[in-house]
């Protein structure tokens, strides 16, 4: 089946399925732009890892078998003699969320070029671990390392820039390190397509162009994620009454 949006698909962003469409995301930019910068660069998979609580778990949307029920407990009573014993019971379990990013070396000097960030509702809804990305952002920003961040969930807040931010339901930002604190941000709705992008390399340098919207949805193809959509129910988060309508009526055209 193909996609049936334009751009984004908004089931997509599903706290349970967005992990595996990121990874896969991320997987398939590195397969379309390394024919275009080499070989004077290579595009290497990086990853971070989160160690996040069970009550972390539920705040950034995640599924766990290992998450309790956050309704509150009764209270405690002392249990008569007879019934102590052993009994089955839960414990907190912590769970090791990793999350993957690209970056353009130099092949010669093995110097971080560009990166590029997808965001997950790790970095936009955690308190702690938004402040961890934003401090890594500040870092690429403060230095010469190009930076493009797609932004493809609606769920939290933007990450800031300086000036007027448009409302717009997703973001991509391609900032060149020559031209700080000039910076390009893409804003887009639900309904547009995801535009084509330029990926930043040095100074002078022709820039590929990243077709993002085409990358996104031949990876939807591939990957059958259809099968794993529930497009009877409305996406998480939930959509406004008109654009819900709008998706109502492309979904019920679609083969």
């Amino acid at each position: 089946m193909k996609c049936p949006f334009p751009g984004m698909d908004p089931w997509l962003e599903h706290p349970a399925l967005w992990p595996d469409v990121h990874d896969s995301f991320l997987a398939a930019i590195r397969d379309e732009i390394t024919p275009f910068v080499v070989p004077r660069y290579y595009v290497a998979l990086g990853r971070r890892t989160y160690l996040l609580q069970p009550d972390d778990l539920i705040f950034v949307g995640r599924p766990d078998v290992g998450v309790v029920s956050q309704s509150s407990p009764p209270a405690e009573r002392t249990p008569p003699r007879e019934a102590v014993g052993v009994i089955d019971v839960e414990v907190a379990v912590s769970d090791e969320v990793t999350e993957n990013y690209l970056e353009v070396h130099d092949v010669e000097t093995g110097a971080l070029v560009t990166a590029l960030e997808l965001l997950s509702p790790a970095n936009k809804l955690h308190p702690k671990h938004r402040e961890d990305y934003e401090r890594k952002r500040q870092r690429i920003l403060d230095s010469r390392t190009n930076l493009i961040e797609i932004d493809l969930l609606r769920a939290g807040r933007p990450m800031p820039v300086v000036g007027r931010r448009p409302e717009s339901d997703y973001r991509i930002l391609v900032s060149r390190g020559w031209t700080r604190p000039r910076a390009k941000l893409h804003a887009l709705g639900l309904r547009q397509p995801i535009p084509p992008i330029p990926v930043p390399l040095g100074p002078e340098e022709k820039e590929p162009e990243l077709r993002l919207g085409d990358v996104l949805h031949a990876l939807y193809e591939r990957a059958r994620f259809d099968l794993r959509i529930r497009y009877d129910l409305p996406p998480d988060p939930p959509l406004g009454e008109e654009d819900s309508a709008w998706a109502r009526g492309l979904l019920d055209k679609a083969p």
